[in-house]
């Protein structure tokens, strides 16, 4: 199993081009955290194009946030493309429930089998049939009433569940691993569960789905604690976590992880 450090020396060393299908409300700082992270965005997702221009990538996130017409039919095509390639991807069933077709989008595309599915627990507990979801985007259950669902989910499909909250919970099926890192300020940031996402695809570019989900949460957690102690408002803590990102090297999240 390779640790967030050398995972993050990873994303550095390779500069890995992720395609974001993403939301158009977070499109701007999911870009700037992957370029600040080392890796480099590509953003598209029409028909006419993303299934293309994916051919290039060296991972793929398919975020649900902002469900275009676009989206609903160049995502899965995409998607096809890239498992055809072999490249890895994220899937992020943002804010699925109210939605009948997001939620059944997100099931068609979980049945592709993603390398990771990055979700909070209402999302996790949508996909497995249990649930009608959150409120919008933010979740109303905890990490560990998903934790079956989750099991459930990886098992079948094939792929690494990461369950986001106030410890985050990711697993493949078998193992669990707990990550306790992060800030409040995280969730008054638009934007900032898509910039996992998309940093989880980036680290599946060169570690396991496992080893990569860790690595991306235990990042970006780092990354916000440290962002906070400086910057303890949403708008310049927005700012200073894409600094932080930046200036973050691998041994210093190595020894910022809180894994149990």
């Amino acid at each position: 199993m390779s640790g967030p450090g050398a995972v993050v020396r990873g994303v550095r060393g390779r500069e890995p081009l992720v395609h974001c299908l993403t939301a158009a409300v977070s499109m701007n700082l999911v870009a700037d955290a992957l370029l600040a992270a080392g890796a480099r965005p590509m953003m598209t997702e029409t028909l006419d194009e993303a299934p293309f221009v994916v051919r290039r990538a060296d991972a793929l996130l398919a975020n649900l946030g902002t469900l275009s017409t676009d989206g609903r039919g160049g995502i899965p095509a995409t998607v096809e493309v890239a498992r055809e390639l072999g490249v890895p991807w994220v899937l992020d069933p943002a804010a699925i429930g109210p939605s009948p077709v997001r939620v059944d989008l997100a099931r068609q595309l979980l049945a592709l089998g993603p390398s990771v599915v990055r979700a909070n627990a209402s999302e996790v507990l949508v996909l497995a049939g249990d649930s009608t979801g959150g409120r919008g985007a933010d979740s109303t259950a905890d990490p560990a009433e998903a934790l079956a669902a989750a099991r459930t989910i990886a098992a079948r499909y094939g792929t690494v569940v990461a369950i986001s909250g106030a410890q985050d919970v990711i697993t493949d099926g078998r193992r669990e691993v707990r990550v306790s890192n992060g800030h409040p300020l995280l969730t008054r940031v638009t934007g900032t569960g898509c910039t996992l996402g998309a940093l989880t695809a980036a680290c599946c570019s060169v570690a396991s789905p496992l080893d990569a989900a860790v690595a991306a949460t235990v990042w970006l957690g780092v990354a916000g604690e440290r962002a906070a102690r400086s910057c303890p408002r949403p708008g310049s803590f927005k700012v200073e976590l894409v600094d932080q990102l930046f200036e973050l090297d691998g041994d210093e999240v190595e020894r910022g992880a809180s894994v149990s």
